[in-house]
């Protein structure tokens, strides 16, 4: 305490707490993460006023390439289960864009570059996605379960249509009709923010910040049960199964 300070307001001032230097490290750390959260804040709700601005009519409209996208096969259009599967196809139904009718692009085969036609297939839905699509009793039986890798080498499960062939594809030119509207100072506040927060690699702050720390994927656990019999002989298979029974 200095001693100063005691000889001018006496010892009364002994009463109040004087921080220390390492507290007010600490308080400048903490002032710090508030501007961090209150930026990250003010940065989600910039972007959703950007999102729901709305959308206004273009005039004249105008083509921009070509769309496809599945429809019901002829056949299955006039049967009488059309209405069927045409609330399946609502649900997994994909669309897909490009510049040229022919949906071709350039593929390298045995050292040469030539046009194939792009592959473009069904939905396959998530197991969360497949809950929240509610499909019915009826139309899950048309469904099987699909185990295989995501990028991270994690083991999902997707559903897959059992029977693709009743749905076609069909070519149709893709018309732009109306776009998104624009407010340039919400974007340059958008982009104020952006910038100092990746600029300077924050995200990792305000994330700990938020959930208490970062997510490590190979943390994750295998979701699919390991085979008992894995990796063991006959024999051992043998000897298991009998100490079961007895």
């Amino acid at each position: 305490m200095d001693k100063k300070l005691v000889k001018q307001y006496g010892t009364e001032i002994l009463s109040y707490r004087l921080r220390t230097a390492r507290q007010k490290k600490r308080m400048q750390y903490e002032d710090f993460d508030k501007a961090l959260l209150q930026l990250s804040k003010e940065r989600r709700r910039l972007y959703k006023q950007k999102w729901n601005l709305g959308w206004e009519p273009l005039v004249p409209p105008v083509q921009k390439g070509w769309k496809r996208f599945f429809v019901l096969r002829d056949d299955v259009a006039r049967s009488k289960h059309a209405l069927f599967f045409e609330n399946i196809l609502n649900k997994i139904n994909t669309y897909d864009w490009s510049y040229r009718k022919d949906f071709k692009i350039k593929k390298r085969r045995f050292g040469r570059k030539q046009y194939v036609v792009k592959r473009q297939s069904l939905l396959r839905p998530y197991e969360w996605q497949f809950i929240q699509m509610q499909f019915t009793d009826a139309e899950k039986q048309f469904f099987h379960e699909v185990w295989e890798t995501d990028l991270r080498r994690q083991p999902v499960k997707r559903y897959e249509f059992n029977e693709p062939w009743r749905f076609v594809l069909r070519i149709r030119p893709n018309i732009i009709d109306k776009v998104k509207k624009r407010d340039a100072q919400l974007e340059k506040r958008i982009q104020e923010i952006d910038n100092y927060i990746e600029g300077n690699a924050y995200n990792g702050r305000i994330d700990k910040l938020l959930r208490g720390n970062t997510y490590k994927w190979w943390d994750r656990e295998d979701v699919r049960e390991k085979s008992v019999f894995k990796n063991k002989s006959l024999q051992q298979i043998l000897d298991k199964v009998k100490e079961e029974l007895l």
